[in-house]
């Protein structure tokens, strides 16, 4: 069992949902990241998701994109992330995702970047523009370092295909709650209490459902896990704060503490 499934076990046995916080990582500089998580854990977060800043990430809303560019500034590089990851792990010893588009682990080589990271104690990773079709090879790789294979599936991926997301994905499937990109929402939009309770009996045996974009509020949380996900991930909501406070890291940590802990509050409403 991988760390990421275990973890996911544990909470359910206390009858919570997984919080899993995003952060880009070097934003606001690369010495602080490892702080930033820090506070997210001590406020409760339960998984890490480590961003590698890219050019053009697809999937990312202003906020996010801001942030890439702020680490890309800095000096940031998928080597230096991994390097964070196994500080971060070495430091708090929680499950930790690594996002990262297609394109860096295509220049460093599958195998040498999944080596890698492996190494460095990455448990999972999101590739959001690496579709199942064509992630064979890549997946036969991450599996034989010990890495869960991430997919993401959205409110227009046909059912048909939902079976075969789940089949190839480890660790949890990333349920994107809404159309478009990430971002902070004032509230969660009604068909996605709707959409999840449509991927459970695919998800029910197989992995854990995780609900991203969007979720910003106690209020989200509270409805994701109630409708049957097993986590939700927050990400625009620890980025704005971080982005907002760059000139003050004291400030900047507790309200990422407080957040957190306010977000793992509302995932404990597990029904039995």
């Amino acid at each position: 069992m991988s760390e990421i499934d275990s973890k996911f076990q544990s909470l359910r046995e206390q009858r919570e949902g997984a919080l899993i916080a995003y952060v880009t990582c070097g934003d606001p500089e690369p010495d602080l990241t490892v702080d930033i998580a820090e506070s997210l854990v001590t406020g409760g977060v339960d998984i890490i998701e480590l961003g590698i800043p890219f050019s053009d990430p697809i999937a990312d809303g202003p906020t996010i994109q801001a942030a890439s560019m702020r680490a890309l500034r800095r000096g940031i590089t998928p080597l230096k992330v991994l390097k964070t990851v196994h500080n971060v792990k070495e430091k708090l010893g929680v499950p930790t995702v690594v996002l990262t588009y297609f394109n860096p682990v295509y220049r460093l080589g599958l195998k040498h970047f999944c080596k890698l990271a492996s190494e460095n104690g990455v448990d999972g990773m999101v590739i959001p523009d690496l579709p199942v079709e064509e992630a064979e090879e890549y997946e036969r790789i991450a599996e034989a370092n010990g890495i869960d294979t991430i997919f993401l599936a959205a409110p227009s991926t046909p059912l048909k295909r939902i079976g075969k997301i789940v089949q190839h994905t480890s660790g949890f499937l990333y349920l994107v709650s809404t159309f478009g990109v990430t971002g902070v929402r004032e509230r969660l939009e009604g068909p996605t209490v709707k959409l999840i309770q449509q991927f459970l009996p695919y998800v029910e045996g197989r992995t854990n459902l995780a609900v991203g974009f969007g979720i910003s509020k106690p209020q989200h949380v509270k409805a994701v896990i109630q409708a049957g996900a097993d986590g939700a991930i927050a990400g625009s909501i620890f980025v704005n704060t971080i982005q907002r406070n760059q000139a003050n890291v004291d400030k900047m940590l507790k309200e990422l503490k407080k957040t957190a802990r306010q977000l793992k509050a509302a995932t404990k409403c597990r029904a039995k």
